[in-house]
Parts: structure tokens; C-alpha cells; sequence
């Protein structure tokens, strides 16, 4: 009796384990991620966040978690994952990792083979009692990925795919039927760069109840810490010169593309959202979708997928701002768009490299695209530091993607890069000049890709190339665009070998873009068609794919932004939909767009008043300590084009008080600068004549400004003059740069001069091996 029922005890376990349910881990929600990052970027084409091995070539931390099975026993492994470079065929499988249950990895290797999304099966293994260690393991440092785990006791069981994956996930992390209620709001803005920081600040400086939903945890999009795209477009100027300040408040004014993360200042952008008390900052969440009323085309709600739990927020709205860059909101809602079929601007992912003292090993990268030197630009040096150092970048021109598809296509085409990156730095390690970079690291790629252009939503005017530069007038026009109209196509010396999918690029500038005051793009360009009660601000606004050249640069969609959180309190408080802000209230919009970025307003219908605090910040952000944070900024005030002369101490003679001779080119595109622009001249075309005087006699520092190129002369000749006489001569290396935060400043010397007399510096081009560049002296008193 008793070994019946003892048989009869194994057999009901037997069945009650069969029985059981899968257990089910997202990679994302892992306790501890260990070096392991979390990739949001891609949701849209693969279905959900993962992990990523992103460790430049070496093997990142593990990442680890605990769980419990429901019985002790033996389970069949899954893990969903893929090999990245398998769509291409590559030799090499460089994203394997280990798992490891309770620190025993299992036999089987991860991230080695299946070109797309699969589970890939790890075969068996004994789960305890009771709690269980689970880490992932990286093995190469090359971008290994993970999506979820899944132990089975049903060791016939398949894990689902597609559709009924996505079904199966709720299920299995018990997520409930309905989203949880996130509240409702006067205006949702779904994107966090600067589009997006940009409507939901003014927006909530004009009293409207405001939601921000980012899907990943740092603001700014390209402009970001991740990312590295400095930001460019002109602020505060033209027809309404107040725009641009709210954007000027957290800004960055890097002086490289890439450049240290901290140029781009990921705590302020929170820290001036998280000040304004009608904003609610969501990050780490993606919109996934729109509910709609039908019968009106109108937005009800949208909801948000937790990137770190799985769980849904549904945020109802008034009013809702796609500043998603890829149009992806106004695509849920069924938003008119169009998308250039070929030839759009691609994909851009940042690097860097460094030298060390000593030599530096790097792997064989056999998965990489096979690169030789010449099949890329020399990476050009940096004119910033990061830990103390220069280094060598892969900028901007790092580009691909031209012809594949942005949205669906994402992943590939920033894994593309990836390859193209690698095999670029494996050509300069094990290639014929390997002796040269034997002490080579690299330090930095971004795993987050910098894109430029998808969808275009459609709205009331599509802005066109030849409205742009013929300069013609829309009475509703109102944000400055400065940019050239600069459209990027693949570079044809380095497209041959890979003609399919090219990955440097090339910027092809059209001219007719007024530079100082900016042709103002209508408003009628950042509302929805057809959609009643969408606005859009960014890269995805009402524009061709010509005139998207020149509006997609950050402080210029910032400013979209801008008017746009104002022409949403114009909706709510007269009761209108963003066509009725044109059609009946456009004075009232023309009004709140000419006032300060610092005004707002206590609750709908409120007077505007100045806040205080905020102007404090808007005059003396860039002054020592910023009241924002306690991250300490400039120290003179800049803005989106340069060094705003007033804010300098001492003696300022900008390049508009030179004497110029001969024939000098105004320039702008070196950074940093002194006002608006700066002077350029070939050799043996003319002189500078910087004339000053002093107020009292005394010892005086000369600092001379300029941003160093390698086209620029490496022997300029300049000359001090004191009184009419020439004091000394000098050869300046303007190929050099200043210390950072010398802001572009290079001292000549210090010398001693008396009030009464006219004292000078001249830049000569006279023999010059390079341009001459002329920008700005300053005259200090030095202490003795």
C-alpha cells in the first residue's frame, strides 16, 4: 500500500509539473543589468525592449535576477535572441553570451545563430526549491542581445511568436486586462527631444495640465548624452525674437559632435522639466498606441508601454504633440503622411577612439565589414577633451541607410553601422599601419542611433524647398529656420564597395536660407490634416523632403515646440481645434509668441506674468553655478550661434569694429565664435586690424579667439602694436584649438600699455600656409 502510494505521489507531481505554466523573465526587468544596456529604440519592428551587450569589444558585467519556480524539477530553456549580424551571412557570431542558473552556465552558447528574433532553445536544466540566480553572461563585447527567458516543464512545448507572443507576454506577467489609468491632460506629448521638451514647457508655462512620455531615460533625442548630435538652428531672432529662450534654457553648446556626455547636460534637460509644477515627466515609457473616436478622427487616448515591467498607462488628452521624429503617434492615428521611397538621409552612430600610454589589444573581427584604409575618411581629431584627453571621432558622415526602411528596417540599419565602425577600427589596429595605433582604444560607440528623417505628417501647408528660398510669406509664419538647406546623399569615394547600403555620407548645401533672421516656417506646418486635435513639432512636421534640410536641426524643431505648447492653450482655454488657432485666434498666437519664454501664467485664463526664478536662469545660466542643477555650465552667456560679446569681460573688439583690407569670407560654421559670425581670408588676400585703447596704464592680457581647422594656416601672421609701434611679432598655429573652457580664447601674451594711444593687434595673411581666421579680441587687465 505504501508503494502504491508513493507511485501514486510521483505520478501527480509528474502531471502537476507538465501542467504548470511557463516561467517567463524579461531580459529588461532584471534585477541588476550589470554593464548590459536597455535598447527601447526598436519596438515598433521587433515587438519590445531587450538588453544589450554593448561593450565596444569588451565583455560587459553580468546582468542578473532572481526567480522562483513553482516546483523543483526539470525545465527546458528557451531564450529569445538572434544573431545580429545573420541577416548579412557574416562569419563569426559576435553577440554570443552565456546563461547561468544559480553562477553554472549552461552548455549552450546564445546570440550565435538565427538571423531574426527566434527562441532559441538551451536544453534542460534541474530548477530547485525555492529562489534562483539567473544572469546573462557576456562572452565578446560586441552588442550580444537578449529579449526574454522562458523555462517550460512541458518539455513539448514551442513558445509562440508574433501575435500570439505579444498575447502570451500579458498573460504571463499577469498584466491586467485594461492599462491603468495615468490620468487625463489638457496636452500629451509623446518624444522627448527637443521638440517635444520644447511644447511641453511652454505648454505648461501657460497653466495647461501636461504629460511628457519619453521611451527611453534621458531627455534631448539626438541632441542627448547618448546620442551626441550637437545641437545647431538659430534662436531668438527674426519676426519673433522671443523664441528659442525656453530652448536656450537647457540647450547644449558642445563643442564637438561627439563630444563628452556631460557637454550635454542629460540633468539639466530633466531638471528644467521636472521645475515646472503643471508637467508630468513619463520616461522610460513607449506609445504604442491611439485610441480614436471614429465618428470624429479625434485622439482620445494613447498608451504607454513601461519599457522596464511590461506594464500599460493609458494618458487621455485634450490635445496631443507627436515629436516622436519617425511620425510614429500620427501613424497610429491614422495622420495623412508621406515617406520618400529612396534617397532619404539615413542613420548616424557616434565613435571615438583614444590613444593610451601603453599598447592596447583588440580583437579579430571576422563579422565586421571588411574595410581597408582608404575605404573610410581618417577619423579627424577632436577640438574638445573627455577624461583629459583629445581623441579621434567618426562624426556625423558615419551614415547609413538611404534606401532601407527607417521604421521597420531600424535595427539593420543601425546594426549595419556597427559593422561598418568595427571594421574601420579593425582596419587601423591589424591593418599596414597597425605599428601606428598599437596604443588605440576605442572608447565610445553609440548603440542608440541618431536618425534624420521617416515619416512626414501631413498638415494644412507642406513647406517646400522653393517656398523657403524664394522667401515667401505665409501669415502665420513664425519659427526661424537658419539651417542651410543641407540634405545628405551617400559619398561616392568610399560607395562603391558597398553600393547597396553605403555608410558615409556626403551634405549637399542649397543655398537661399536667410542665415541671421531665418525664413519663418507657418504654423500651419505643425498641425495635423486630418487628425483634428494632433499637432506635431520636429523632423516629422508638414515639409518636403527638400525643405526638411533645413528645419530638422534640434533648436530649430525646439522652437516648434515652443508654438506649438502655446497654441495648445489657445485650444483649450477659446475652445478650438489647432486649424481654429489659424482660422480664428492667430493675433492671439502672434501675442503669446512674442512674449519671453519666462512668462507663464498661474491657470487657464490667468494674466501672464514674469517668473522671477526663471529669468534668473534665462540671464545667468551660463554665469558660474546654475540655479538649475549643480552642474556648473559656461561661464559667459552663449547662444545657439555663439559668444554673445556683451557677456565677455574687459575689452571686446569683435570682427564688426576690424579694419579689414583686401578680401575676407564671413563665416560661421567653426565653432566656438563671438557674435554671429567670424572672417576668413586665403593667403596673400589681406590684413585684420584689431584697434584698441586702454584706460589706464597697466599690464593687459591680449586674447585672441578663433576655432581650429586643418584647413587654416599653421604660421599666420600676427603682429602687437602699442602706441603706433610694432612690439612683437608672432606666428600663430591656427590649426590648434583653445582649451575648452577657454571658449576659443588663445592668449598672445601680456603686456603693458597707456591710456591715450592707439594700441592694435593685426592678423596678416601675408605667406600664410592655410586661411587666416579673424574673430574676436579681448583685452584684459591683468593682475601684476
Amino acid at each position: 500500500m505504501k508503494r502504491l502510494f508513493a507511485s501514486l505521489v510521483i505520478v501527480i507531481s509528474a502531471l502537476s509539473l507538465r501542467a504548470a505554466e511557463p516561467v517567463f523573465i524579461e531580459a529588461e526587468s532584471f534585477a541588476e543589468q550589470g554593464g548590459w544596456s536597455l535598447d527601447t529604440q526598436f519596438i515598433v519592428g521587433m515587438g519590445s525592449p531587450y538588453l544589450i551587450a554593448h561593450g565596444v569589444g569588451k565583455p560587459v558585467a553580468d546582468a542578473t535576477t532572481k526567480f522562483t519556480a513553482p516546483q523543483a524539477g526539470r525545465y527546458h530553456i528557451w531564450v529569445r535572441t538572434k544573431d545580429w549580424v545573420g541577416p548579412w551571412k557574416a562569419p563569426g557570431a559576435p553577440g554570443r553570451f552565456e546563461v547561468l542558473i544559480n553562477g553554472k552556465a549552461l552548455e549552450t552558447e546564445f546570440g550565435a545563430k538565427g538571423a531574426e528574433w527566434h527562441w532559441q532553445g538551451g536544453g534542460m536544466v534541474e530548477l530547485p526549491m525555492g529562489e534562483t540566480t539567473l544572469a546573462l553572461h557576456d562572452l565578446t563585447g560586441f552588442d550580444g542581445r537578449c529579449d526574454a527567458i522562458l523555462f517550460s516543464a512541458d518539455l513539448n512545448y514551442l513558445p509562440p511568436e508574433g501575435a500570439e507572443l505579444a498575447e502570451a507576454r500579458r498573460h504571463w506577467l499577469s498584466l491586467p486586462a485594461s492599462p491603468e489609468e495615468a490620468g487625463s491632460y489638457d496636452l500629451v506629448v509623446v518624444g522627448g527631444g527637443y521638440s517635444g521638451m520644447g511644447a511641453a514647457i511652454s505648454a505648461a508655462r501657460q497653466g495647461l495640465k501636461v504629460a511628457l512620455i519619453q521611451d527611453r531615460f534621458v531627455l534631448g533625442g539626438n541632441g542627448s548624452s547618448e546620442i551626441r548630435v550637437w545641437a545647431n538652428g538659430g534662436t531668438m531672432r527674426g519676426k519673433y525674437p522671443h523664441l528659442g529662450e525656453i530652448i536656450e534654457e537647457f540647450a547644449d553648446h558642445a563643442p564637438d559632435c561627439p563630444a563628452d556626455p556631460a557637454e550635454f547636460g542629460a540633468d539639466v534637460k530633466e531638471a528644467v522639466c521636472r521645475r515646472e509644477k503643471n508637467l508630468s515627466l513619463f520616461l522610460g515609457h513607449f506609445v504604442r498606441q491611439a485610441e480614436m473616436d471614429r465618428s470624429s478622427g479625434r485622439i482620445l487616448s494613447v498608451t504607454a508601454l513601461d519599457v522596464r515591467t511590461g506594464h500599460e498607462r493609458r494618458f487621455r488628452g485634450k490635445f496631443f504633440v507627436d515629436c516622436t521624429g519617425h511620425g510614429e503617434l500620427g501613424a497610429q492615428a491614422g495622420a495623412k503622411y508621406s515617406m520618400e521611397p529612396k534617397g532619404r538621409m539615413g542613420m548616424s552612430n557616434l565613435w571615438f577612439w583614444q590613444d593610451e600610454k601603453t599598447a592596447q589589444s583588440w580583437p579579430e573581427t571576422p563579422w565586421a565589414l571588411p574595410l581597408e584604409l582608404g575605404d573610410f575618411p581618417n577619423p579627424k581629431k577632436s577640438q574638445s577633451m573627455i577624461d583629459g584627453k583629445p581623441f579621434m571621432k567618426g562624426e556625423w558622415f558615419w551614415e547609413s541607410g538611404f534606401d532601407k526602411d527607417p521604421i521597420q528596417g531600424a535595427e539593420m540599419i543601425r546594426d549595419w553601422n556597427l559593422r561598418a565602425i568595427f571594421g574601420a577600427f579593425s582596419a587601423l589596429k591589424q591593418g599596414p599601419e597597425k605599428a601606428k595605433h598599437a596604443n588605440s582604444a576605442l572608447k565610445w560607440v553609440a548603440y542608440v542611433g541618431g536618425p534624420r528623417e521617416s515619416r512626414l505628417l501631413e498638415g494644412d501647408v507642406v513647406l517646400s524647398r522653393e517656398d523657403i528660398v524664394d522667401g515667401r510669406e505665409y501669415p502665420d509664419g513664425c519659427v526661424p529656420t537658419t539651417w542651410d538647406i543641407d540634405l545628405h546623399y551617400p559619398k561616392e569615394l568610399y560607395a562603391k564597395k558597398f553600393a547597396d547600403n553605403p555608410f558615409i555620407s556626403r551634405a549637399e548645401f542649397g543655398a537661399g536660407v536667410d542665415k541671421r533672421s531665418g525664413y519663418p516656417v507657418p504654423y500651419r506646418c505643425f498641425y495635423s490634416t486630418n487628425v483634428p486635435n494632433l499637432f506635431m513639432a520636429g523632423r516629422c512636421i508638414s515639409v518636403t523632403h527638400q525643405a526638411l534640410g533645413t528645419v530638422r536641426v534640434m533648436r530649430t524643431c525646439g522652437m516648434m515646440g515652443e508654438v506649438v505648447g502655446k497654441a495648445a492653450y489657445i485650444c483649450v482655454a477659446k475652445d478650438v481645434d489647432p486649424r481654429g488657432v489659424y482660422e480664428k485666434q492667430l493675433s492671439m498666437l502672434q501675442d503669446l509668441i512674442s512674449q519671453p519664454g519666462a512668462m507663464r501664467r498661474d491657470r487657464i485664463g490667468g494674466e501672464l506674468h514674469r517668473d522671477a526664478q526663471i529669468e534668473a536662469v534665462t540671464a545667468f545660466f551660463n554665469k558660474g553655478s546654475d540655479p538649475r542643477s549643480k552642474v556648473t555650465v559656461q561661464k559667459v552667456a552663449v547662444t545657439s550661434d555663439g559668444i554673445v560679446s556683451q557677456s565677455l569681460p574687459g575689452i571686446i573688439i569683435d570682427d564688426g569694429a576690424v579694419k579689414f583690407t583686401g578680401s575676407w569670407t564671413h563665416g560661421d560654421g567653426l565653432k566656438p565664435f563671438v557674435g554671429s559670425e567670424y572672417r576668413y581670408a586665403r593667403p596673400n588676400s589681406g590684413e585684420a586690424r584689431f584697434a584698441f585703447s586702454v584706460p589706464k596704464a597697466g599690464h593687459y592680457e591680449l586674447l585672441l579667439s578663433w576655432a581650429g581647422h586643418s584647413n587654416r594656416a599653421t604660421q599666420a601672421g600676427c603682429a602687437i602694436e602699442s602706441g603706433g609701434e610694432t612690439v612683437l611679432k608672432l606666428k600663430l598655429n591656427q590649426q590648434q584649438n583653445a582649451p575648452v573652457e577657454a571658449k576659443g580664447f588663445h592668449s598672445l601674451g601680456i603686456f603693458d600699455f597707456v591710456p591715450g594711444k592707439t594700441n592694435a593687434v593685426v592678423l596678416s595673411t601675408a605667406g600664410a600656409n592655410g586661411f587666416v581666421h579673424a574673430d574676436c579680441l579681448q583685452v584684459l587687465e591683468a593682475k601684476p
